[in-house]
């Protein structure tokens, strides 16, 4: 009886350490970005956001009593997605996996992180696709394609229009993107949206992003002779379609990007005279109106004393907002677990403006957040200045003419 006791005893305290050896366990989150190549830059900011979020939350006990760790996962084609999640999943034995603002990669990771058992949280990538597939793994927590282009359309039958002085039926539009599925995606949706609202779609062009030169693409532009230009790319497709565009005479009354074209490497590679009036569909900013993201003036400061810079894009924000909404998920879940994650999520109900950046939280179905909404910036004297929705502008912060020169 003793001996039983004592067996009994020993087992409890084995447990007991077990639990609490696992308690001091950090909590691993594979980060899957670019941190090699052209798009280096962006995949370091994306992760700044998430390190942000974690160095607040540790400095409150972390995540399930547990320290957060997040682990860099260098990716920028899908093929690279699955062999690294495949290492961080295997060798660094991560808890879960977040990222990235490249749909085709995103799409690669998050099927190699179901093929682990992983939880894969959305931040930045668009693709409609990536939540129509149903993947049980898969939470995305930043806008998708569908808002871009419903953000794009209103901005031309609202904000260009009336800075034009044409009803949206009398205007013209050329549409061009690039072809991957995060291009493909926004675009149909943006002739979709344009078509209902009686815009006249005078051309549509597809074109590589790795593409070298654009000229044919920018003078089929300039030939249908559009009031408004509308183009959907990444930041180096869309500064060379810029200079293109600059090189041949292209002048259409307006510009509108979607998706990138308002950080400092468009700003050095064309000139604040060039970009005057340009208008971008893009990420709430970390200095939009504290009125609409309640937490920014925190987060600007916070990155400011961490890196001792400016944010270099506004994905870094947005991967902030994402990764606290993942570790609320995680709280209350009390695991990592993505079915569990999953029904905890399911359950948030958050209002717009609650989220640093004036998101909120409400997943559909698909696990979608429908409360995550993009902004639309002007350049304006060198600066990316956010002019819609209107309580999101800075005070003072206004729509300024949009005419090309």
């Amino acid at each position: 009886m003793q001996r039983r006791t004592f067996v009994a005893a020993a087992s409890v305290a084995a447990a007991g350490f077990a639990t609490r050896a696992r308690a001091a366990d950090p909590i691993k989150i594979g980060a899957i970005n670019p941190y090699s190549g052209g798009a280096a830059l962006y995949g370091d900011e994306t992760t700044r956001g998430y390190e942000l979020a974690a160095m607040q939350a540790n400095a409150k006990g972390g995540l399930l009593g547990r320290t957060i760790i997040i682990v860099r996962g260098s990716a920028t084609n899908p093929q690279e997605a699955m062999a690294v999640v495949e290492q961080l999943a295997g060798r660094d034995k991560v808890d879960a996996f977040i990222g990235t603002f490249i749909s085709a990669v995103s799409n690669a990771a998050s099927e190699a992180a179901l093929n682990n058992g992983k939880l894969y949280w959305d931040t930045q990538a668009l693709a409609a696709q990536l939540t129509e597939r149903g993947l049980p793994n898969f939470i995305r927590s930043g806008p998708n394609s569908a808002d871009f282009a419903e953000s794009s359309v209103n901005a031309i039958t609202g904000l260009v229009a009336n800075g034009l002085g044409k009803k949206p039926k009398d205007m013209s539009v050329w549409i061009q993107h690039e072809d991957s599925i995060y291009g493909t995606t926004i675009a149909k949706d943006q002739q979709a949206g344009l078509k209902a609202a009686g815009v006249t779609i005078v051309g549509v062009n597809a074109y590589s992003a790795r593409a070298i030169d654009q000229t044919d693409v920018i003078l089929r532009a300039r030939n249908a002779n559009p009031d408004v230009w509308l183009a959907t790319g990444y930041t180096a497709d869309n500064n060379l379609m810029l200079r293109t565009a600059r090189d041949q005479g292209f002048k259409p009354k307006a510009m509108l990007l979607t998706g990138s074209g308002d950080t400092f490497e468009t700003l050095d590679a064309m000139g604040k005279e060039y970009l005057e009036g340009i208008l971008v569909v893009t990420y709430p900013r970390s200095d939009i109106n504290p009125a609409y993201g309640p937490g920014a003036p925190d987060f600007l400061q916070a990155y400011r004393k961490q890196y001792n810079r400016d944010p270099i894009a506004p994905q870094g924000f947005t991967a902030f907002v994402g990764a606290q909404i993942m570790f609320q998920a995680i709280q209350a879940a009390g695991s990592t677990d993505y079915e569990k994650v999953r029904v905890a999520a399911a359950a948030m109900d958050l209002p717009v403006g609650s989220a640093p950046n004036g998101f909120g939280v409400k997943f559909d179905a698909k696990m979608q957040n429908t409360r995550a909404k993009p902004v639309i910036v002007q350049w304006q004297n060198g600066t990316p200045v956010t002019v819609f929705p209107e309580k999101a502008a800075p005070i003072g912060g206004k729509i300024v003419d949009l005419a090309r020169k």
